[in-house]
Formats: structure tokens, sequence, C-alpha cells
């Protein structure tokens, strides 16, 4: 049986974690290691490993993970914007092999620039 992520340790109580919101497929957290002012991981109860793992009958789940993130927004007042990011494998970052969205805000970020990279 494969060592449980970090995230499934905190849903089962094992680890401590500032909890902003839970329900039935998913629990969010605030990052312990933030990158902005605001950084919030919304992490699903369901373990997958990465997007990558996905398939059309996590579609539900995934709609869900979103709705949460724009929730979350709204309760948090960022009218300003945020962004949400999913680092998929260890190429782009993944470090907690349990897929989990990022919401950062209220730092300027960078804009992404993949039409550069494309037309590159």
């Amino acid at each position: 049986m494969a060592e449980a992520s970090v995230f499934t340790r905190i849903m089962a109580g094992e680890l401590p974690a500032r909890r902003l919101y839970e329900d039935d497929q998913c629990i969010v957290i605030e990052d312990r290691s933030p990158q902005a002012p605001t950084h919030l991981l919304i992490i699903p109860r369901t373990p997958l490993v990465s997007l990558a793992d996905a398939r059309v009958e996590h579609a539900p789940l995934l709609g869900h993970l979103m709705c949460v993130a724009a929730d979350m927004a709204r309760r948090l007042k960022l009218e300003d914007g945020f962004r949400l990011v999913v680092n998929n494998g260890r190429g782009a970052g993944q470090t907690v092999f349990h897929l989990h969205i990022h919401l950062l805000a209220q730092r300027k970020m960078p804009e992404a620039g993949l039409a550069d990279d494309l037309q590159g």
C-alpha cells in the first residue's frame, strides 16, 4: 500500500492545517509556504495523484473543485483577481503527489507567456 500523502494525513486529522472550508468532496487549507499573500490549496478527498490521472468520471469532482475555488475567491473578496494553478508532475513543480489546486492572489504575478512560448 502506498504511503499516505501529507494531504491524506491532514484530512485524517493526523497533521495540523488551517482549514477554511470542507465538504464531502474536498477541503481548502492555507498553504504552509505561501507564494502570495493569499495562497490556498483546494484538495479533493479522492486521492488522484495528478491531473493526468483524471478521467471523464472525475469531471463532476473537477468541476466542484473549480466552483469551490470561485466561492473562496468571493468569500475572501478577491475582486482584483486570482490565479488557479495545478502543477502536474515533477517537471511542473509538483511536490505532493495528490492532486490539488493552488489559489493565489493579492500579488502581481507575471503573465503566463504561453503565446510567446508557442511563437518562439
